[in-house]
């Protein structure tokens, strides 16, 4: 019963996380082209405020549930699955990815916001897409791995 329990919390995790990422890019993004450089830059903000808690929590249940699955459900590494070592694999790099954003691009966003430096808040902006387009990627990559992995031959 703890396995089906820590699959169906990694499987919430990586929905909020890439579900997250793929309505910024997607939805949200082309939906504010249309305000103006203050205005926009702001809800950036605002949301990444909202959003970057929830992405922190997805980050530590995945690996959570995830090390817990390999553990107590696999036995450890030794006859792991390969699909699992790829969903790992990916799933660092996107945790790393992440790391990157948060530390460089956002931290730069955030001070440029708060000074009013819009041109340098909007370049920031784009970094950021740009990772948050790269584990969108990723993201939906590792979800067809862990759909489709264990019917590998």
């Amino acid at each position: 019963m703890s396995i089906a329990i820590a699959t169906g919390l990694h499987i919430l995790a990586a929905v909020i996380w890439v579900g997250g990422m793929f309505f910024a890019v997607f939805v949200l993004r082309p939906s504010t082209g249309a305000l103006e450089p203050e205005t926009r830059l702001a809800l950036w903000g605002r949301t990444f405020e909202r959003f970057f808690p929830w992405v922190w929590a997805s980050i530590g249940l995945l690996l959570a549930s995830g090390y817990w699955i390999i553990f107590a459900g696999k036995g450890g590494f030794q006859d792991m699955p390969m699909y699992l070592h790829l969903m790992q694999g990916i799933g660092w790099v996107m945790i790393l990815i992440y790391l990157h954003l948060w530390f460089a691009p956002y931290a730069r966003f955030k001070k440029a916001i708060a000074a009013s430096e819009w041109p340098v808040a909007a370049a920031n902006l784009n970094k950021i897409r740009l990772a948050v387009t790269t584990n969108i990627g990723l993201g939906l990559l590792n979800a067809i791995i862990g759909a489709t992995g264990r019917y590998w031959v």
